[in-house]
C-alpha cells in the first residue's frame, strides 16, 4: 500500500479511509462540546479558543494528530446550519448525498478550465445545467459560486447585449449584489423602484421606464433576502415588454419552489425574464457553493468567449476537445456540479419538491404559533420559509439586544431584517427535520431571552 498522503490515485481511497474516521469522530465530539447551536461566549471567547486549540498554525515539525485537533475545534466553534435553533440566514443543512459527493469532487479534484482536466466533469455539467436551465423555462445556464456572481454575470452579459451601456433598475427590495455589480461594471448609478410593501411595485416600474432614456436591465426578485417576498412577476415582465427592457429575475431563494407542484405557481413569470439567478445552497440542501445563472437565449453568452492557448487553442476545439473558457469568468473551477447531479438524480422533482414543501409548512406553523402568542407581533405571513417577529412591547434597541444574547450564549440563531420601519427578528427556517416542539422551544428561549435583557 502507498504511503503516499495524496487523496487521487489508484490509493487514495486506502489512505482516504483513516482520515475520514478522523473526520467523523472529530465532528462528532465538536458538536457534543458545542452543545447548541452556536458556541456559546461570543467572538472573543471563540476565538480565544480556536487558537488555543490550533496554537502554532505552521510548526516546523509537522503534528500527525492535527486533523483531528482543528476538525474538532472548527466544529465546536461552528455554526450549525442542521440544529433546529440555527434559523437565521439562507444558510441551509447540507443533505448527507451533496456532502458525499463533494467529498469525491474534492478527491479527484478535476479544474473545469480545460477538456484534459475534467473529462467526466465537463460532460456532466452540460447535462445538469441545461436540465435545470429546462426547469426555468430556459436553453442553458452556467455554474457559478451563487447569487452574487450569478448577478454580476447576468449585468455584464446585458452590458455586452447592449454595446457596452445598459442602465440597471431595481426595486427598494433587490439584493445588495445587484448594484455592487453595477459598480463593479462601471455602469451608470442604478435607479431604484419603490417597494412599499416588501415588493417592487409594477406601476412606479412603468412610469420609470416610460422616462427614463434606455437601454434598460430590470432586475426582479423571487424571494428576497429580509422576508421571502415575490416580486409581481408577470406585471413585471409586461412592463418590460412594453418598453423593451431586458428582464433579469434574482431567484436565488425562491427558484427551488420549481420542484413543488404546490408552490410552483408562485413562480408564474419566470420564463418571461432574459436571465435568471439560482442558488442551490439555500433551499436546495447543497455545500457551499451551488450557484447557477440561467439565460433564455444561448447566443448571450458569446461575450463569455476567451482564448488561452494552453487551455483552449483553436486546433483542439476544432479537433472536438470541448471549450469550457466561455462556461464561466473564472479558471480554475472545481467540479460543484456533481453533488447537483447526484442530488437531482437521488431525489427527483418529487423528493426535492417534498422537502420545499416542508420547510414552507414549517414557516406557516411557526406563524401561527406567533399569531397566536399576545406577546409577539408577526409581520405578515409567510411565502416561502422566513418569518419575521418581534416582541409586542419591545423597543428595536432591545429586539437587537435580545438577538445578540441568544446569539453570544449561544442558545438559537435568528436573523434581524428591518421591514414598516421596525426590526424584526427573522427566523429562516429552512431544516426539512425541524419539528413542532424546535418550533415552539425557539419562542420560549425569544421570550427568556426578552425578560433577561433591557426593554
Amino acid at each position: 500500500m502507498s504511503t503516499s498522503p495524496l487523496a487521487s490515485g489508484p490509493h487514495g481511497p486506502c489512505r482516504l479511509r483513516p482520515s475520514l474516521d478522523t473526520v467523523l469522530d472529530a465532528l462528532h465530539t465538536g458538536a457534543r462540546a458545542r452543545g447548541g447551536p452556536l458556541p456559546a461566549g461570543g467572538p472573543d471567547t471563540v476565538t480565544a479558543r480556536l487558537r488555543d486549540a490550533v496554537g502554532d498554525v505552521l510548526p516546523d515539525r509537522g503534528d500527525p494528530d492535527a486533523l483531528r485537533t482543528l476538525v474538532h475545534a472548527f466544529a465546536e466553534g461552528a455554526a450549525d446550519p442542521a440544529h433546529p435553533l440555527c434559523a437565521a440566514h439562507l444558510h441551509c443543512p447540507p443533505l448527507a448525498v451533496a456532502a458525499a459527493a463533494d467529498l469525491a469532487a474534492t478527491a479527484l479534484n478535476p479544474s473545469l478550465d480545460s477538456w484534459d482536466q475534467a473529462p467526466a466533469a465537463s460532460a456532466l455539467e452540460a447535462l445538469v445545467t441545461r436540465a435545470l436551465a429546462r426547469e426555468t423555462g430556459h436553453a442553458d445556464g452556467l455554474v457559478t459560486t451563487g447569487g452574487t456572481e450569478s448577478n454580476q454575470l447576468a449585468l455584464l452579459l446585458a452590458r455586452e447585449t447592449h454595446g457596452g451601456s445598459v442602465r440597471l433598475v431595481h426595486g427598494a427590495n433587490a439584493h445588495h449584489s445587484l448594484p455592487r455589480a453595477a459598480w463593479l461594471l462601471g455602469l451608470p448609478e442604478p435607479v431604484v423602484v419603490p417597494a412599499p410593501a416588501g415588493t417592487l411595485d409594477p406601476v412606479s416600474l412603468d412610469d420609470l421606464l416610460t422616462r427614463l432614456p434606455g437601454p434598460h436591465l430590470v432586475a426582479a426578485t423571487a424571494g428576497t433576502t429580509d422576508a421571502g417576498l415575490i416580486d409581481p412577476l408577470p406585471e413585471i415582465a409586461a412592463r418590460c415588454a412594453a418598453h423593451g427592457a431586458r428582464l433579469h429575475i434574482d431567484a436565488a431563494y425562491g427558484g427551488p419552489l420549481l420542484f413543488s407542484d404546490r408552490h410552483r405557481p408562485r413562480l408564474a413569470g419566470l420564463d418571461a425574464a432574459h436571465s435568471i439567478t439560482l442558488d442551490l445552497h439555500k433551499l436546495g440542501w447543497q455545500p457551499v457553493p451551488a450557484g447557477l445563472l440561467t439565460v433564455r437565449d444561448p447566443d448571450d453568452l458569446a461575450a463569455l468567449r476567451h482564448h488561452a492557448d494552453y487551455l483552449n487553442a483553436d486546433d483542439d476545439t476544432e479537433a472536438g476537445l470541448p471549450d469550457l473558457l466561455g462556461r464561466s469568468l473564472r479558471t480554475t473551477r472545481r467540479a460543484d456540479v456533481l453533488k447537483l447531479a447526484v442530488t437531482l438524480k437521488t431525489l427527483g422533482r418529487t423528493g426535492l419538491g417534498a422537502l420545499v414543501d416542508q420547510v414552507c409548512a414549517h414557516a406557516q406553523e411557526f406563524a401561527a404559533l406567533v399569531h397566536d402568542d399576545p406577546r409577539l407581533d408577526l409581520h405578515d405571513r409567510p411565502v416561502i420559509s422566513t418569518v419575521l417577529f418581534r416582541p409586542a412591547d419591545a423597543t428595536d434597541t432591545a429586539v437587537a439586544a435580545l438577538r445578540r444574547h441568544l446569539l453570544t450564549t449561544g442558545r438559537a440563531v435568528l436573523g434581524r431584517a428591518r421591514a414598516d420601519g421596525r426590526l424584526w427578528l427573522k427566523a429562516t427556517l429552512l431544516n426539512p427535520a425541524t419539528r413542532t416542539d424546535d418550533l415552539a422551544e425557539l419562542i420560549t428561549l425569544v421570550h427568556q431571552a426578552h425578560a433577561e435583557g433591557p426593554r
